[in-house]
């Protein structure tokens, strides 16, 4: 168990901070900083407004899912529909924008799941993942040079392809994941009307 009021022994703490890239929504920083045994060293880091992943459940049992290609690694990778966060926005308004935008479903309920660190070594980035169900479908309306596939899978199918090594994508086992605990009554949702 964590327990942040004793963790100060491994606290490292700023003592000077440059930006080193700023374009867009991607800035890129380089901390100084001062470590445990009072020894200094440099952290670079990508500062990410945060992203927001859905789990939408189809009432036959289906997940929806999206395919696209990931530039940076190179390959087309089926995973949850989810998106960076805008300026003001909630990450339950962020996940209605972007399983609209993706899949053109809408949500009669969605619930909390949680929050994740995909990459705290380099990036402040969180991925905050909901659950939505009672799904109508509508027009996808994605970004201007956003190209997706609307993919629908069973657990099972989903459960073997990942056991395959076919889901590299950390959100889309994670929201998986917690989609098993739910269902076998390991997890509890607060579902709350949209």
């Amino acid at each position: 168990m964590l327990e942040p009021e004793t963790d100060g022994h491994l606290l490292e703490r700023e003592t000077g901070r440059r930006e080193l890239l700023s374009r867009g929504w991607l800035e890129l920083w380089r901390d100084t900083v001062q470590l445990p045994d009072g020894n200094e060293a440099t952290r670079e880091f990508i500062r990410h407004p945060g992203a927001v992943a859905v789990v939408p459940l189809l009432d036959d049992g289906r997940i929806v899912l999206v395919r696209q290609h990931r530039y940076p690694v190179g390959k087309v990778l089926l995973e949850l529909p989810a998106g960076k966060r805008d300026a003001g926005e909630t990450t339950l308004q962020t996940a209605v924008r972007e399983l609209a935008e993706e899949t053109g479903f809408s949500a009669r309920e969605w619930a909390y799941g949680g929050e994740i660190h995909n990459a705290p070594a380099y990036s402040s980035e969180s991925i905050w993942i909901w659950f939505a169900r009672g799904l109508v479908a509508g027009p996808r309306r994605p970004d201007v040079g956003e190209f997706v596939e609307t993919a629908l899978h069973g657990a099972e199918e989903l459960e073997s392809l990942e056991l395959a090594g076919e889901l590299p994508d950390v959100k889309t086992s994670i929201g998986l994941h917690w989609l098993a605990q739910w269902k076998s009554g390991r997890r509890m949702l607060d579902w709350r009307p949209a």
